[in-house]
């Protein structure tokens, strides 16, 4: 690429850059930091193709004045976890809304499609959930409780292992996204199904209100953290499809980082889907009003955090940054 093109391929970012520096405006550290990591591949770029040229060495004092700024401003909360999931994650996940979404998609694509397939194959909720827990659950619907599964553990032992295993198949997403997200949407592909097939199995018994009251008072959560962790591995899996204006190892190691960020936000969440399934779904005997208030409350709480929040905190950053540069 020319000196030229360059230049007017990423003017208006260093001059915003330089501005926003300049004035020694308040912004979140990583977003510097994330600024910082990119001005410095403009300038190993310009030090390659144009050295001694005056694009490198504009670009070489944006980069000191941005090192300084970083190690002036980006000072150690004494409180680093409150921090981390009061402002730091949930400004940073404005950025993954798109991956959030498709996701999401997927996710419910393959809940519909393992619902027709119940509905079209005999044998299909058997192939998925398995022989033993179907005949488990018409034997219980047989004796007028079909929850009863939910009541044969004690309650510690059933919230302590649902958590672990939760968290390990959040885990795989993640991890998984490092086939280039393939293996992130295949867990997906999964858990879509298996929840869909669930579901009919249920509709097919006349169960679906009593299973959904019950089996969604924890589900709310988890299958939501479930498709929060499948972001975080389409986060790790684009930083090795789309590495944008970074080098491909750097924009792999901003995947994982940021990806590790998006699976780490969930344990929380796990943890209270972990205590609903162990010490309330069990209650099958609570008025529905109560099981749609825990519901909808989930709900609420999910979409919350990981949309509505990060927008407001976004909203607020922009308007402050736009106000600083119309005063400079």
């Amino acid at each position: 690429m020319r000196e030229a093109a360059f230049v007017r391929q990423n003017k208006d970012k260093w001059l915003k850059f330089e501005r926003l520096l300049s004035n020694k405006t308040s912004m979140p550290p990583n977003e510097l930091s994330n600024l910082y990591i990119e001005v410095t591949d403009h300038l190993s770029y310009a030090k390659t193709f144009y050295p001694d040229s005056q694009t490198a060495n504009y670009l070489n004092q944006l980069a000191s004045q941005a090192h300084q700024n970083i190690y002036k401003t980006k000072k150690t909360s004494k409180n680093r976890v409150i921090a981390f999931f009061k402002t730091e994650f949930p400004y940073e996940f404005y950025n993954y809304q798109r991956e959030l979404l498709i996701a999401f998609l997927v996710f419910a694509l393959f809940a519909i499609v393992g619902a027709f397939s119940a509905a079209n194959e005999g044998d299909f909720v058997r192939s998925f959930l398995g022989d033993g827990y179907v005949n488990m659950t018409l034997n219980n619907i047989k004796k007028g409780d079909p929850m009863a599964v939910y009541k044969q553990q004690g309650e510690f032992n059933m919230f302590l292992g649902i958590t672990l295993n939760n968290i390990k198949v959040a885990l795989m997403a993640f991890a998984y996204g490092i086939l280039l997200g393939v293996g992130t949407l295949f867990i997906m592909l999964q858990n879509g199904v298996m929840l869909g097939s669930f579901q009919y199995f249920f509709y097919e018994q006349g169960l679906l209100w009593e299973s959904a009251r019950t089996i969604w008072i924890h589900g709310t959560i988890e299958i939501s953290v479930i498709i929060i962790a499948g972001c975080s591995g389409l986060v790790l899996g684009n930083g090795l499809l789309f590495p944008g204006t970074y080098t491909r190892l750097e924009a792999f190691k901003r995947g994982v980082k940021n990806g590790l960020k998006i699976l780490i936000s969930t344990i929380p969440f796990f943890i209270i889907a972990g205590f609903l399934e162990g010490f309330v779904t069990r209650h099958t005997e609570m008025p529905d009003w109560l099981a749609i208030l825990i519901i909808c409350g989930s709900l609420a709480l999910i979409i919350f955090y990981y949309i509505i929040y990060p927008r407001q905190l976004h909203k607020k950053q922009m308007t402050l940054n736009y106000e600083t540069a119309y005063r400079i």
